[in-house]
């Protein structure tokens, strides 16, 4: 029970954090700015990793690097912490750390998968509800080119837009993929 406590606990500070730093990655490819609310509030709980990445992890391109590799590596850290809560240890250790890393890649993703549909879904509420709140413009910048080429091929329906409904159906069809996906890695962890 213990256990199961604790692994609650760093799953869900582990994945703040990576949403986190995915929400600073995403605003540095799209040169937002981070004077808005948004923008300090991730600034205020990633800088603490962040700025002592940059000292060793170079850009590339608009890739914040800085932001990337250190969610990836909490999320492999955290594949590891739970297979040693529950399974008690690994297999043979470089194929584990090879099944570690890649089942860490393919959380990352699915933390930016469900980050994407709460900010899809957040969006379009504030847009019936209240589309002049501090939040609406930084996350139509986020959603924006996401919906655009759905936006392109479904036309509004009486006045209501439905690209956001169909890009969380792909997302949900994303997230089945990966779970079939993360199955195919977990035997390295115990080879």
């Amino acid at each position: 029970m213990l256990s199961g406590i604790l692994s609650i606990i760093l799953e869900t500070v582990g994945g703040f954090i990576s949403m986190m730093l995915l929400v600073r990655t995403a605003m540095r490819w799209m040169r937002m700015s981070f004077v808005s609310q948004v923008g300090q509030f991730v600034l205020a709980t990633t800088n603490w990793i962040v700025l002592p990445a940059q000292r060793v992890l170079p850009s590339v391109g608009k890739l914040d690097t800085c932001s990337l590799v250190p969610a990836w590596l909490i999320e492999s850290l955290l594949v590891a912490i739970s297979v040693l809560l529950t399974a008690g240890g690994f297999g043979n250790p470089a194929t584990a750390l090879v099944g570690v890393l890649a089942i860490g890649a393919l959380e990352l993703v699915k933390v930016a998968l469900y980050l994407l549909m709460g900010v899809v879904i957040i969006s379009a509420v504030l847009s019936w509800v209240n589309p002049y709140s501090p939040l609406a413009p930084t996350l139509n910048q986020l959603t924006r080119p996401l919906l655009a080429p759905f936006r392109r091929v479904i036309p509004p329906v009486g006045g209501v837009d439905l690209s956001p409904l169909v890009l969380l159906l792909v997302v949900q069809i994303a997230l089945f993929v990966l779970q079939g996906i993360r199955a195919g890695f977990t035997p390295l962890l115990f080879q």
